[in-house]
């Protein structure tokens, strides 16, 4: 039986696809059943990976009075603390005396700093699935701070770059995270989703092939992954290799239909009929 899709206006693959296909609340990814993916304004959206609550630390308070996060005033132009890593910046005595005072605090009020990283990376990811995206990066600034093998803290900063539209900085922090989380098969194809929209708007190869080397690498560890799937579609259409691009296509949709995109499946269907013959 074949499937006939109406034909449409369609927007271009490069840019509504990758929206599309890694942002839809609250699509639980398989291989990381305590993360899902989050939306802001649909022309921002990307990525499958935001913490649930059951990441919190059981019975600590949502932001603990006793710690303090409010960062000192008054703020100049984009203020350190919310800036990646702190804007990777020489810090002021001032700035230390405060890091100092938060990590005692901290220690008075949780068992380890792990324990209080983790903690203060799902507040992150609380208030980026709320669109507050300068304090859910200070959140994540305090969790690298707390800890700095915590890859929640590389990976929710590169979120929030991606949604200020920074793609540099969003693949050079998800690289941090899967340094730490090198099998961590979200985070891979989180950063592999961002390479090929990078690619989209500079055209550097080099993006691509080191997309698609990511997602194979997925691949290894979760076989028949369908989002790694339909993202190597992705790669191969964007090189125009629409035979492969079907067989990862058709891949996906046995796995799980919920990846498959009818923008994108209409874009292919535009290059190269469906060799299976199953959409018209």
């Amino acid at each position: 039986m074949s499937i006939r899709i109406f034909p449409n206006v369609v927007s271009s693959v490069t840019a509504r696809y990758l929206l599309c296909g890694f942002t839809l609340l609250p699509f639980l990814t398989q291989a990381q059943p305590v993360q899902k993916s989050f939306t802001q304004a649909e022309n921002k959206q990307l990525i499958t990976s935001a913490r649930t609550a059951d990441t919190a630390v059981k019975g600590k308070p949502v932001e603990s009075p006793a710690i303090s996060t409010a960062p000192a005033a008054p703020q100049v132009t984009t203020a350190a603390h919310v800036l990646p890593l702190f804007g990777e910046r020489a810090k002021t005595a001032e700035q230390i005396g405060r890091d100092i005072q938060f990590l005692n605090e901290c220690d008075q009020n949780f068992s380890s700093r792990h324990e209080a990283s983790q903690f203060f990376s799902a507040r992150g990811w609380d208030y980026l699935s709320e669109g507050q995206l300068d304090t859910a990066a200070y959140r994540f600034n305090l969790a690298w701070l707390l800890n700095e093998k915590n890859s929640d803290s590389y990976w929710g900063l590169g979120v929030v770059s991606y949604q200020r539209n920074d793609l540099g900085q969003a693949v050079r922090m998800l690289k941090k995270g899967l340094d730490v989380a090198d099998t961590n098969v979200v985070l891979m194809t989180d950063l592999a989703t961002v390479q090929i929209r990078l690619y989209q708007e500079k055209q550097d190869l080099n993006e691509l092939n080191d997309a698609e080397s990511l997602l194979q690498k997925s691949l290894t560890i979760v076989p028949n992954n369908p989002s790694a799937l339909i993202k190597l579609a992705l790669v191969n259409y964007e090189r125009a290799e629409y035979a492969k691009a079907w067989d990862y296509f058709h891949k996906a949709r046995v796995q799980d239909m919920s990846v498959i995109d009818l923008t994108f499946l209409n874009e292919l269907l535009s290059k190269q009929p469906d060799p299976q013959g199953v959409f018209k």
